[in-house]
């Protein structure tokens, strides 16, 4: 059996050990969920009062604290499953909380980037965190009309590893780019493929009409 296996079944015990530990607390889902914003929010604030060009320690210190948010989006789901408080209301929930989320965190590094006086990359984050909310926006708007849009590669979690990854790195303007151009590409990716899926849907009306 190889290390990443171990490492992998480590994680899930260890996991399971969590979720189940909330479950005895009878905490309601949508407080992880919301605990998960505040944690993001945090971050954001590191990112966002980090030393102008001496960022690495404090960046450093968000990607850790995203990390931490990430258990809380990640459990908050299993609690309701194990706890059975499974809701409609929990998932939109989850999905508004999750697009604060991702606003909060690239909000911190427009401050960082103002403050440092580095127009470009704010122009670039700035067109970053309209690319997070219009991947979310055009899933969500697809599937209100096709039933399911799951293409495109930039989804919420690569987006977030990629921000851990450029904070405990130091390597957040690459980052950036990568996240700008994969998503966008995602975003026109799900215009073209629900435009031929709603096309056939449309067809197939006509013919039964």
């Amino acid at each position: 059996m190889s290390w990443t296996s171990n490492f992998g079944k480590a994680c899930a015990v260890l996991l399971y050990k969590i979720v189940h530990g909330l479950s005895l607390t009878s905490i309601s889902p949508n407080v992880l969920t919301f605990l998960g914003l505040v944690i993001n929010i945090i971050a954001a604030l590191l990112f966002g009062y980090a030393e102008v060009g001496n960022q690495a320690a404090m960046f450093r210190y968000a990607g850790l604290v995203i990390i931490g948010a990430g258990v809380f989006d990640m459990v908050d789901g299993r609690v309701a499953r194990a706890t059975g408080k499974v809701t409609s209301f929990g998932g939109f929930f989850d999905s508004v909380i999750d697009r604060y989320s991702d606003v909060a965190l690239y909000f911190g590094l427009l401050v960082y980037y103002a403050r440092a006086n580095r127009f470009f990359y704010l122009v670039l984050t700035a067109v970053v965190m309209v690319t997070s909310v219009m991947v979310s926006y055009t899933r969500a708007r697809a599937e209100s009309l096709i039933g399911s849009c799951k293409v495109g590669f930039m989804e919420r979690p690569e987006r977030i590893v990629l921000v851990i990854l450029g904070a405990l790195l130091n390597r957040m303007a690459p980052v950036l780019w990568v996240i700008a151009v994969l998503g966008n590409l995602t975003v026109v990716h799900r215009i073209i493929y629900t435009y031929r899926k709603s096309g056939e849907k449309d067809a197939m009306g006509g013919s039964a009409a």
